[in-house]
Parts: C-alpha cells; sequence; structure tokens
C-alpha cells in the first residue's frame, strides 16, 4: 500500500492540463483545461487497500475523498485512514479532505448515495448486490464497476500453445477477482485437437468445467445451463462452449457478456480485428490474458476500480478518470 501511494504520487499532475485549444472566428480564445470532479463517494468491500489507493488518487487530482468501507476490514481502514489524516494534519491540510464513514452499514450506503447537494460523484466496488443497490437507487452519478463476465475465444487459427498458456491463466491465476475468465469460447474447426489439451491442463489446476453438449461429446464435463454462462463464478470454475467461428463467438459474448474483458486467441489479423471492432468492451484484447484488465498494469498507478460505464470513464479507472474539464475563454471585449 506504501509503494502504491508513492508511485501515485509520482505521477505526472493531472488538473490544470490545457487539453486543447483553439481561436474561434469572434476572435475568442478558448482552452480545454482539467478539473477535478469534486467530492467523491467511494463505497466498497472487503480490501483495506481501497482505503489507500483511491484516498491517494483522490487527493493527487484535487478530490476530496469520502469512504464508506465494509464491515469485513473496518479496523483496517480506521487505521490507515488515521494515518493519512495525520500526514494532511502535519502539512497544515484538513483532515476532511480524506473522510471514512464510521457507519458501515446499508443505511449509511443509502445515505450516501442520495448526498447528490454535497456529493459529485460515487464510486461502487464490490459484490453484483452491492453495485445494484447504488445504481438502482443513487441521486448522485454514479461510475459502477460491475461484474467481470469475461470470455476468451480459441480461433481456428490460433497457435496452441499459447491458447493453453492464457486460457490457464486467465482462469487460475487468481480465479477470484474480475478481470478472471468465467466462459471460454472454442472454434468448432479445432474443438477436437485443443479441448482434450485444455482438459488435462485445468485438471491438472483443479478446474471444474461446465460445458455444452457439443464439448461434453468430446471431453468429460458437467453440463453448462444458460444461467452458467451469464455467472461470475469469481472461482476456479470455467464453463466451456464450442461455437461456429469468431461469428459464434461474438454473438455469445453480445449476450452474455457484461462489457468488461474479452480475448481472442489467432494469427488471422482480418479475424482479430473482427472482432476487436465488434465486441463491446472495456478491454479487448488479442493474444493475451484478460487478467492485465488492471490499474498497475496498464502503467496507471493504481485504479479507483474498472468501470463498465460507456460515459466518463471506462476500463481501468486511474488518475485521469477523476478528473473533468472545463472551458476556459479569454476575450478583448467581444459582445453578441
Amino acid at each position: 500500500m506504501a509503494v502504491a501511494i508513492e508511485e501515485i504520487a509520482a505521477l505526472k499532475e493531472p488538473v490544470g492540463r490545457v487539453l486543447d485549444g483553439w481561436v474561434t472566428q469572434d476572435d475568442l480564445k478558448i482552452e480545454k483545461v482539467s478539473i477535478p470532479i469534486g467530492v467523491i463517494g467511494i463505497i466498497y468491500e472487503s480490501r483495506p487497500n481501497v482505503t489507500s489507493d483511491t484516498a491517494a488518487l483522490c487527493f493527487k487530482s484535487s478530490n476530496v475523498c469520502v469512504l464508506k468501507g465494509g464491515k469485513e476490514a473496518e479496523n483496517s481502514n480506521k487505521a490507515i485512514a488515521k494515518i493519512l489524516q495525520n500526514v494532511l494534519e502535519q502539512n497544515d491540510l484538513p483532515t476532511s479532505l480524506i473522510s471514512l464513514i464510521p457507519d458501515s452499514s446499508r443505511e449509511g450506503v443509502a445515505k450516501l448515495i442520495k448526498m447528490d447537494k454535497y456529493v459529485d460523484l460515487i464510486i461502487p466496488r464490490g459484490g453484483a448486490g452491492l453495485i445494484k443497490y447504488v445504481t438502482d437507487n443513487a441521486t448522485v452519478s454514479v461510475v459502477k464497476h460491475d461484474k467481470g463476465q469475461c470470455h476468451t475465444y480459441i480461433d481456428k487459427d490460433a497457435k496452441l500453445d499459447n491458447a493453453v498458456a492464457i486460457a490457464i491463466n486467465a482462469k487460475v491465476q487468481r480465479p477470484g477477482v474480475c478481470n478472471a475468465m468465467e466462459t471460454l469460447l472454442v472454434d468448432r474447426a479445432i474443438a477436437s485437437e485443443v479441448l482434450p489439451q485444455l482438459k488435462k491442463e485445468f485438471d491438472a489446476h483443479g478446474t471444474e468445467l461446465r460445458a455444452c453438449l457439443e464439448t461434453q461429446a468430446i471431453i468429460e464435463s458437467r453440463h453448462a445451463s444458460d444461467e452458467d454462462y451469464d455467472t461470475e463464478y469469481l472461482a476456479n470454475i470455467l464453463n466451456i462452449k464450442v461455437v461456429d467461428g469468431v461469428n459464434g463467438a461474438i454473438e455469445h459474448i453480445v449476450r452474455f457478456g457484461s462489457g468488461h474483458s474479452e480475448a481472442i486467441i489467432t494469427e488471422n489479423i482480418s479475424v482479430a480485428e473482427e472482432f476487436l471492432n465488434a465486441i463491446d468492451a472495456a478491454c479487448v484484447y488479442v493474444n493475451a490474458s484478460t487478467r492485465f484488465t488492471d490499474g498497475g498494469a496498464f502503467g496507471f498507478g493504481a485504479e479507483v476500480g474498472i468501470s463498465t460505464n460507456k460515459l466518463h470513464a471506462r476500463g481501468p479507472m486511474g488518475i485521469e478518470g477523476l478528473t473533468t474539464y472545463k472551458f476556459k475563454i479569454y476575450g478583448k471585449g467581444q459582445v453578441r
């Protein structure tokens, strides 16, 4: 946590940058300048490093941070917040720049997400229940960090060694995170060749497999239902489905994807581009694991979360996602 704060401190200044500039036909000089959003409420569960990461990102981007942690890490959150507030105090800054709401109940969440007079943005991080509750009930603007229903599609033109290695990494390296693969899609043209290899590797890692009937005709596994394809397991459980080429993969992802991270394994450039252009997700990969969807891996230093929104911020939400902009207009007495 301390190293992450130091990395955030070393980031370039996100506020006060001139993003664009031009002169109009009326000889007005206009600058588009980055500014802080204001007061940001962050609602999260379990992980106490969120306390330090998000507080540091908000402070670096000149935002006020109101933290609402879960009861699972209540004591750790209090200890971390106290350290950060002590540093603010030592530097003659108001300790209210980083606040931790002491109430860890659902009632506390209900109050915070309706304080649109005082709070400019809510960022919820946690399980599907928390995200849905905040999204359905907030009167403050929300950037949601929803479930990671991530897919990897192995195309008939994939290098099979790469495909197996990437699939294993995407599922088993850390199954309980939002960028882990939940469903593996396999091109029908190579299913009989690659599925036995995958089965051997997943068995070695203790992965429970749930699959379509076509897959079950090739390897042993439990049957996968539509409910399975729509479930974020966050566990060492994997769905497998045989599809009819890249179009079959796209159709499945359009139906079941959550807009988080999707990957294609192929050496065919035109097929890769078709997948990249057709898939509507925050992060779309060619020949790489979805596990790279992460602020640190993207070079952001840390992240507030991984946004599945389409507006404002999308994907790993680093420090620039905590800024907005305004227009500064310089005139010389012009009237309209």
